[in-house]
């Protein structure tokens, strides 16, 4: 089975791929539902991480199509995409998505299109702040 998560390095810093990443995807027709800031939620408790931020996006086009039918809302739970951003010991940045390309197959129909072409879409706004 192919890797459940894609990591991809940043060719920039923490900050900056965050601001053109965001860019990026506003441009692409996706929204931007939420950052959850997982290093400020955790320095509440008094723990320390380096920066990390999940990224919740959306696709309303493709969103819809999945929960427009009663049959396929069961797999709502897969929405919105999330892209992590987050720095690692070596001080660079990274960005994970969860590759729904890998299990989509096992659920088939109109739901797997709509994995694929929002893994496709999602991969492409990634490649733009990432190595090449």
């Amino acid at each position: 089975m192919k890797n459940l998560f894609i990591e991809s390095l940043s060719r920039y810093n923490f900050d900056l791929t965050m601001e053109k990443l965001s860019e990026i995807i506003l441009k692409g027709g996706w929204n931007i539902s939420v950052i959850l800031d997982l290093q400020a939620s955790l320095d509440k408790s008094g723990i320390a991480v380096l920066p990390v931020k999940v990224m919740e996006v959306c696709n309303p086009n493709l969103a819809s199509r999945i929960l427009q039918d009663s049959d396929t809302r069961i797999y709502s739970g897969m929405l919105p995409c999330k892209i992590s951003v987050y720095e690692k010991d070596n001080g660079k940045t990274y960005l994970s998505v969860l590759n729904s390309g890998a299990f989509a197959p096992q659920i088939g129909g109109v739901v797997e299109n709509v994995m694929n072409e929002a893994f496709s879409q999602v991969e492409k706004f990634i490649h733009q702040v990432t190595e090449n």
